[in-house]
């Protein structure tokens, strides 16, 4: 087959799959998540509690927006609705319940578990629970750079009070992933792309009601996928039927496969599924059992019983600043820097005009996941890289450092 021919057909299915709900929790617990060891938390001077039965649990929430451009740099409006659709979803107050088939819907839930934009910062100054941060990264990897200052993101704040919302636009499929209880606290939070957040403005067509947010913070809260991660999985909940694997788009009730329970088939319209927006609708009972544990006294998320940043009357100071559009930022010129061939099968060229351009710069080649699989200082402005090692597929290749770099897309063969 002529290289032309395969570009294009890497490239379809490339293109193809951007339709379809891509959560990369899994495959980054699987690479850059590790379990911590519980430690009880001196700064709060209030004894720890329990939750009480049917108590509305409250979350504050702070959104570091991360923009590159004035599309990145969503609305105020955009990241309200996004708030309101996880209480509609959480508290089962969303209008597309109705939806579930009745087979099912004996087992909708009200968590009872709600968000609020925090209207206190950690510093004790009062703050919209919007956090507005220029980046010269015009996308990130599910790599966590986005949670650091130090890579060209933004810190979280104290991840004991607050549930962290990176928004930014993210490289590849991944619409979004979110760190499981118990991890590291400078990475905790959900990372989300900033066109499929909220339900207003210019969002993706399957992705529109905010679902991908409701999604990846039931992972936050310990939820996993529906299907296990595995061929008939199981994710830990006992009123969630298995099912061979994910489902995307839009199924017809009954689906059934080799691995359902009876004729009912998939529970296809459960948020922790992989559907499109408007055709995922529930929580189970088992579902909330398992995130309201959580936060129990011996639960991982205990602390957010006793925070109380979503009260205004408690800041001490005045608001925050925010970033505004640019200041230009360093950039390298595009006509300066050149990848070839591309397609690639085993050598690739990176050149540029002047010498300076690459000199004691960092060539990296990531996979679609964010995952780093080659690395090298530039010494002039001529250099080969050889990828033979790496299996044929899509990778991003970024030149460049902190202050300045560019970003393409390599298909290896």
């Amino acid at each position: 087959m002529k290289p032309f021919l395969i570009t294009a057909i890497l490239w379809l299915s490339f293109t193809v799959a951007n339709a379809q709900r891509i959560c990369s929790t899994a495959e980054y617990v699987k690479t850059h998540f590790q379990l911590q060891k519980t430690e009880i938390d001196i700064s709060n001077t209030l004894p720890p509690r329990d939750t009480v039965p049917n108590e509305i649990i409250t979350i504050p929430v702070i959104v570091h927006v991360l923009f590159n451009n004035a599309s990145q740099n969503i609305s105020e409006a955009q990241i309200i609705s996004q708030i309101e659709a996880l209480n509609k979803d959480f508290r089962m107050l969303n209008a597309d319940k109705s939806m579930v088939p009745e087979a099912f819907s004996g087992l909708q839930a009200d968590s009872r578990i709600m968000f609020c934009l925090a209207k206190v910062a950690p510093d004790g100054r009062s703050t919209t629970g919007i956090n507005r941060v220029f980046t010269n990264k015009p996308y990130y990897m599910a790599a966590d750079d986005m949670k650091f200052k130090s890579r060209g993101g933004v810190d979280a704040w104290d991840t004991k009070n607050y549930l962290n919302i990176w928004i930014c636009s993210m490289f590849g499929r991944a619409l979004g992933y979110a760190t499981p209880p118990g991890g590291d606290p400078t990475k905790d939070g959900v990372v989300i792309n900033y066109d499929v957040f909220g339900t207003k403005g210019a969002l993706r067509a399957d992705f529109n009601k905010g679902r991908t947010a409701t999604h990846e913070v039931a992972h936050w809260m310990g939820l996993n996928h529906i299907w296990g991660d595995d061929v008939c999985g199981d994710d830990g909940v006992g009123d969630t039927p298995r099912q061979k694997s994910y489902n995307f788009g839009c199924p017809s009730f009954p689906r059934v496969s080799d691995c359902s329970p009876n004729m009912n088939g998939d529970m296809y319209m459960n948020f922790l599924d992989l559907t499109s927006d408007a055709c995922m609708n529930m929580f189970t009972q088992g579902q909330k059992m398992k995130m309201r544990s959580e936060f129990a006294i011996n639960g991982k998320r205990n602390n957010f019983l006793r925070s109380y940043k979503c009260d205004g009357n408690l800041a001490t100071g005045g608001p925050m600043p925010q970033d505004t559009m640019p200041k230009a930022a360093p950039v390298i010129p595009v006509d300066q820097i050149k990848i070839f061939p591309n397609p690639v099968v085993d050598v690739v060229n990176i050149q540029s005009k002047e010498l300076a351009t690459l000199k004691g710069k960092t060539a990296v080649v990531y996979t679609l996941q964010g995952k780093p699989v080659y690395s090298v200082i530039l010494q002039s402005n001529k250099e080969k890289i050889n990828i033979f090692h790496l299996l044929p597929g899509m990778y991003m290749l970024r030149v460049g450092d902190m202050e300045s770099e560019k970003h393409f897309k390599l298909i290896k063969m």
